[in-house]
């Protein structure tokens, strides 16, 4: 049994070493917007073993896991000096999700997790905690948002299935000791994917929310909202208002709910979000960009049509399907901007792009027309550019030819 055990343990140490060894590489980005890479930077693997094994082997003689991973997502993104931190919903095999922080070096792969899981000091009555959102605020504090979950206690005892969502709060100096303030209070009765703007706007703490009437569906709420408060130790939010609403037959007529923090960049602030539709396969989950006014950052200056990314092969099969979330992302010093998404609430992608190549895309793709004969008429005004263009060479390489063959 001694020796199961020890070369059991020599063959999870080396899968793990591995795994955080492994080298990424960017794959041909065909739009030319944004690059995926090869592999995962985080999963259920990364996990350290001394999480989830017993590694006593008077205790667990078989060397069994004993605390199940199921999936590793939705993370939140920040780099502090050199180092690239995520902070993602690290779910159990029991549902349950805790938060966790993983480092790398270069943004891209070596990802290792700290020694120990985040505790977020809980408030009573919660059962779940996830999808974290980091923000490095200008009052000197790094702000967690994150989703707390309740059972909804107005529904019958036959009904498991209920729950209420509200917006937490807690902040830090150190991603390490944090400190829970009070749940958001909003005028919407749900809220889900709530983020803080990076900025004082108006000298007030700004907000993006997500109004929704129920767990699920957003009902009446549907868009990204917007409210200030001005004390965020009592973040009481009295009026919102919709900056981004969900509209019929687009990538975000179900819902919507803005991801990270926004970007803020010379042109305005860069937004990236998720839109949601019905399919006959279910709902479909995919990424969108917009900018706001640099000033009045309530106001959508450009949005281009359609989504910015969407679920592709293996990312499509996941615990549940056909879905792509980000809640994360990092602009480095030099421009580069890294983006990390989930894939079907199971693992943790990363893509890179730059500043200039996304205020690019959202500034001069056209925007959504809302009809067939707008997206014709789009086309068609990118296909006559071209052939303008492709007649402007043709003519100056007629007058070359000309002009060469003159004796």
């Amino acid at each position: 049994m001694e020796n199961y055990f020890n070369t059991r343990l020599q063959e999870l140490n080396l899968s793990f070493q591995n795994l955080y060894l492994r080298q990424n590489a960017p794959l041909f980005s065909c739009n030319g917007i944004v690059e995926r890479y090869k592999h995962p930077v985080l999963t259920a693997e990364h996990i350290p073993l001394d999480w989830r094994y017993d590694l006593n082997p008077a205790t667990n003689p078989f060397l069994m896991e004993r605390f199940g991973i199921n999936a590793v997502f939705n993370s939140g993104a920040l780099k502090m000096g050199d180092r690239f931190l995520l902070m993602p919903r690290v779910e159990g095999v029991d549902r349950k999700s805790f938060f966790a922080i993983a480092e790398s070096p270069n943004g891209t792969d070596e990802f290792r997790f700290w020694d120990q899981p985040a505790r977020i000091p809980p408030l009573e009555g919660e059962t779940n905690l996830y999808d974290m959102r980091l923000v490095a605020h200008e009052d000197g504090w790094i702000y967690g948002l994150f989703c707390t979950e309740s059972r909804d206690p107005s529904v019958s005892e036959g009904d498991q299935s209920a729950a209420i969502a509200q917006c937490g709060i807690a902040r830090t100096k150190d991603l390490v000791d944090w400190h829970r303030l009070p749940n958001l209070v909003t005028p919407s009765p749900q809220q889900r994917n709530v983020v803080l703007h990076p900025e004082f706007y108006q000298n007030k703490y700004a907000f993006y929310t997500r109004p929704q009437d129920k767990f699920i569906e957003a009902g009446e709420g549907g868009g990204i909202g917007f409210g200030v408060c001005e004390d965020i130790t009592r973040p009481v939010i009295k009026e919102e208002i919709l900056l981004d609403r969900k509209k019929y037959h687009t990538v975000y007529e179900l819902k919507n709910g803005l991801g990270p923090a926004p970007i803020k960049t010379e042109k305005g602030w860069l937004h990236l979000a998720h839109g949601v539709r019905n399919t006959a396969a279910g709902l479909r989950y995919v990424l969108y960009m917009f900018l706001t006014d640099l000033e009045d950052i309530t106001r959508v200056i450009h949005k281009p049509a359609g989504y910015f990314m969407a679920p592709q092969g293996e990312e499509r099969v996941g615990d549940v399907s056909n879905v792509i979330f980000s809640n994360g992302w990092i602009a480095d010093k030099d421009g580069t901007v890294y983006i990390y998404y989930a894939s079907s609430d199971l693992r943790t992608h990363v893509a890179t792009s730059s500043i200039d190549r996304l205020l690019d895309y959202v500034i001069h793709t056209p925007e959504d027309r809302f009809s067939s004969e707008g997206s014709y008429q789009s086309l068609m005004g990118i296909i006559r550019s071209n052939q303008a263009y492709q007649d402007l060479m043709d003519k100056k390489k007629y007058a070359e030819i000309e002009n060469s063959s003159q004796p």
